[in-house]
Parts: C-alpha cells; structure tokens; sequence
C-alpha cells in the first residue's frame, strides 16, 4: 500500500496537525508492515509558484500548445507532484487553521495539482475524478469551537469544507474526516483532552483505514468532532 502523508503545518515537532497524523500513520504501520509513505511537507517541498509560467502552462496543457521553455520546465515540476497523487492508494492530510482556512502552503499546492485532465475531468458540462484513491483521513485542527448559536458559527469554516469537496472531486471514495477544536487553547490542559481524544479516535479508524472496500463497519461519512460536540464513534 502506498501512503501520501501531506504536512501543512510549517511548526514541525511542535505541530499538532503533524503529531497525530504521525501517530495514526504509526498506527497503521503496524498493523501493515509493507506500508510504504511518501511524505510532502509543503514548507520542505519547494514548490513552485503558480505564476505567469505555470498559468500558461497550465492553459497550453489543455489546449495541446506548445509551450515555452520556461513554462515546459515549471510544468515538469507540476507533472512530479501530480504523480505522487496518482501514486497514492490512501491519503493522510494534516492541516490548521489559519484565518478561517488553510494553510497558504496547502492551497499553493492544491492550485498547482488540481489540474484538469490530470486529477479531473471537466467536458464544459460536468466534472469527473481522475485519481483512484479508496481512502483518506484529514486531521483539522483549530483553536475555537464552531457551533449554531454562538458568536463563532459554522459559516465561519472554511477550513474542512473546502478540503472535503477538493478531495472527493479529485477521485477521493471513503474519506474520513476528524475535526479538533481546541487543540490550542489558553486552557492547555483543555486542548491536551482534545488532542487525546483525537489520538484514540483516529485509533479506532485504523481498521477501516486499511482495509479494502467496505469490509469494516463504520458510522456514516459524517466528521468525526472532538472537543466541540460531543464524539459519537
């Protein structure tokens, strides 16, 4: 199995987000040995900018011009990252919150990726995925509560649900997705609750996570919240 772990947290070893998906990944390996990761930290990675080159490349891809040398070089370097999600049997995505979003890292590299012909389709009609991932899990991560009646609704949110369409459009089937509010706090010993419990609950989905097609029984494709709602698995 060829897992796709994607980091977006630029804090490292101080990274919530990086921690758990470390642990799960963990988790799974051993209960699977032959696991292989490819990790793609997107502050390591060196990604391209998605500037006048990448943009035109992107257009003459779709058109079948013939490009530019600089835009055929920075479209090499868009063709290897695509792969790796072509690669990809399972995906493991950790990310924060920032402003009520992703990291700007994390959409860098979706703007670079989401190409047409590559990991969708599009006929002027519909869309259509193009990967063949069976499964994924997503870790959020953010700071506050988001919840009906209060100040912070879920409207503010545009963290998990941005992702969740953006995943599932590309050729994502299973996805799970495991949300931790409060994961920092100024109440620490608050956001280590949630972080705990977001430890055990990912443990739980390991399992699911490795197994082909439906073989394990599963609450439905609802996220999985912790520390705002109460956790239901």
């Amino acid at each position: 199995m060829k897992l796709l772990e994607i980091q977006s947290s630029p804090r490292g070893e101080s990274s919530d987000s990086i921690a758990l998906t470390k642990s799960f990944i963990e988790a799974c390996k051993s209960e699977d040995s032959s696991i292989v990761v490819d990790t793609l930290n997107v502050w390591h990675e060196q990604l391209p900018e998605f500037d006048h080159e990448a943009i035109g490349a992107k257009y003459k891809a779709v058109k079948h011009e013939t490009m530019t040398e600089a835009e055929s070089s920075v479209w090499a370097r868009i063709q290897l990252l695509i792969r790796r999600f072509q690669n990809a049997d399972r995906i493991v995505l950790g990310t924060p919150m920032w402003n009520f979003g992703l990291p700007y890292k994390l959409k860098q590299l979706i703007d670079l990726v989401a190409q047409r012909n590559y990991l969708f389709t599009y006929d002027g009609k519909q869309y259509g995925p193009l990967l063949n991932i069976e499964k994924a899990i997503v870790v959020y991560t953010r700071g506050s509560r988001y919840l009906e009646g209060t100040p912070i609704p879920p409207s503010f949110d545009h963290q998990a649900p941005y992702l969740d369409f953006w995943l599932r459009l590309s050729g994502v089937r299973e996805l799970r997705g495991v949300i931790v509010d409060n994961a920092w706090n100024r109440d620490r010993q608050e956001s280590e609750v949630s972080l705990a419990s977001c430890k055990a609950a990912l443990e739980r989905l390991v399992d699911w996570f490795l197994a082909s097609g439906r073989a394990i029984p599963t609450r439905d494709d609802a996220d999985l919240r912790i520390g705002g709602t109460a956790l239901e698995n």
